[in-house]
C-alpha cells in the first residue's frame, strides 16, 4: 500500500468515499502518516477533505503539506495508533 492517495479531479462525493476507504486500509496496514493529494484548483476539494478529516475517528491530526510534500495541493494526515 502506498502512503498517499490522489483525489484531484474527482467530485467531492467520490473523493470522500475513496478517502474513507483508503484511511481504513492504511490504518489496518499500520501506516502512521499518509498524504492526501487533492490539488489546488478552486480549493473546494481541499475544503471537503479537511472537513471529513476533522471528524474522522482514525485521524489524529492533519496539516497542509510543506512545499516539498505538495504544498497547497496536498494534506498530510497523522493516523491514530490503536
Amino acid at each position: 500500500m502506498q502512503d498517499e492517495i490522489d483525489l484531484h479531479g474527482l467530485i467531492a462525493d467520490e473523493a470522500l468515499f475513496l478517502l474513507d476507504k483508503y484511511l481504513k486500509e492504511a490504518h489496518m496496514m499500520g501506516l502512521l502518516q499518509v498524504r492526501v493529494v487533492h490539488g489546488k484548483g478552486t480549493g473546494t476539494l481541499r475544503q471537503v477533505v479537511r472537513e471529513m478529516l476533522k471528524d474522522h475517528p482514525l485521524v489524529e491530526s492533519y496539516r497542509l503539506a510543506r512545499p516539498e510534500e505538495g504544498g497547497g495541493g496536498a494534506t498530510v494526515v497523522e493516523l491514530r495508533k490503536y
